[in-house]
């Protein structure tokens, strides 16, 4: 079958066009714009007109594109600025109604299983122990558990790249004082999360989204992006951490010019890294595998039928 997948997500919406046979995901066609639909979220609690109107513009675009590839399926999900916002719910059903979509305002615990799903496929732990897969959103991020294709826990935390941005780092670059907070923050809500990561046994990590690959991208001075080369990358601990002091250390636009990371991330990458290395040490992971196959591929999966997370 060949499914159309759109994911609006706080900071993105990312579009994908796969045939799925066998529980097995081929791409055809994906796409990513950076639509930064969560933009004053984190102040007002709605999603803005403007913010809104990017995002109609671009799912138009996917959904003409689902067409061209004659896809026999399609559907959105939808996130975490979604079930924040006010106007959340309202704003799903316009993106129903106006391009002919089935439109999926997705839980937290459904997130996590969809992003398991695509990101999991086909990879085990090497010694028989739990995986974990970390994706960091734009408004939240998943930390998913299992083995062998099975999801054993979750957790959907109130953490993201623009959510903690706009809440922490105010100054260009950002204050010592800024990133202190930002890091107690993020490692606070992770430790009341999960108080005791070892009762998973967790032995191997995969990361998914924005932050991960953007690392990925830049450690290999990638340029132009090379999807071939981002997927399976070992993401090493040390190589964030001193990544996350080198993009701390530079103004907004010096980030904009840092070859392997595209400019419309470049505002939120650090939020992204803390976000990342505190995941890695709570975990007590020393690398992560990068990988391109999230929760647009769970949800292309699911919608032809195979691991049903509804």
């Amino acid at each position: 079958m060949r499914v159309g997948v759109v994911d609006l997500g706080t900071n993105s919406t990312r579009m994908l066009v796969a045939d799925v046979a066998d529980g097995a995901v081929w791409e055809i066609d994906r796409r990513t714009e950076v639509t930064r639909l969560g933009d004053g979220l984190e102040t007002t609690g709605r999603l803005s007109e403007d913010a809104m109107a990017r995002v109609h513009e671009v799912v138009g675009h996917h959904v003409q594109a689902f067409a061209a590839h004659r896809c026999q399926a399609s559907v959105a999900v939808m996130t975490s600025a979604f079930r924040d916002a006010v106007n959340g719910a309202a704003f799903g059903d316009e993106i129903e109604e106006r391009h002919g979509l089935e439109a999926r305002v997705l839980t937290g615990e459904q997130e996590a299983r969809l992003t398991f799903l695509g990101a999991a496929a086909g990879r085990t732990a090497s010694d028989g122990g739990a995986i974990c897969v970390i994706d960091v959103g734009g408004g939240s991020t998943e930390l998913v558990t299992g083995r062998d294709g099975e999801v054993e826990a979750h957790a959907s935390l109130q953490l993201g790249v623009v959510r903690h941005t706009e809440r922490h780092l105010h100054s260009d670059p950002p204050a010592d004082e800024e990133l202190q907070a930002l890091a107690d923050d993020v490692r606070a809500t992770l430790r009341e999360a999960l108080p005791d990561p070892a009762r998973y046994a967790i032995t191997a990590g995969v990361a998914v989204a924005g932050t991960p690959t953007s690392c990925a991208a830049i450690l290999q001075e990638l340029e132009p992006y090379d999807r071939e080369r981002v997927e399976g990358y070992p993401l090493e601990l040390a190589a964030c951490e001193e990544l996350l002091a080198r993009l701390a250390d530079m103004p907004l636009a010096q980030r904009c010019q840092l070859t392997g990371l595209h400019p419309d991330r470049a505002p939120t990458i650090v939020a992204g890294v803390v976000i990342l290395v505190e995941a890695l040490r709570l975990l007590d992971l020393d690398r992560i595998t990068v990988s391109e196959r999230d929760i647009l591929h769970g949800a292309a999966l699911e919608r032809a039928g195979f691991g049903k997370t509804r």
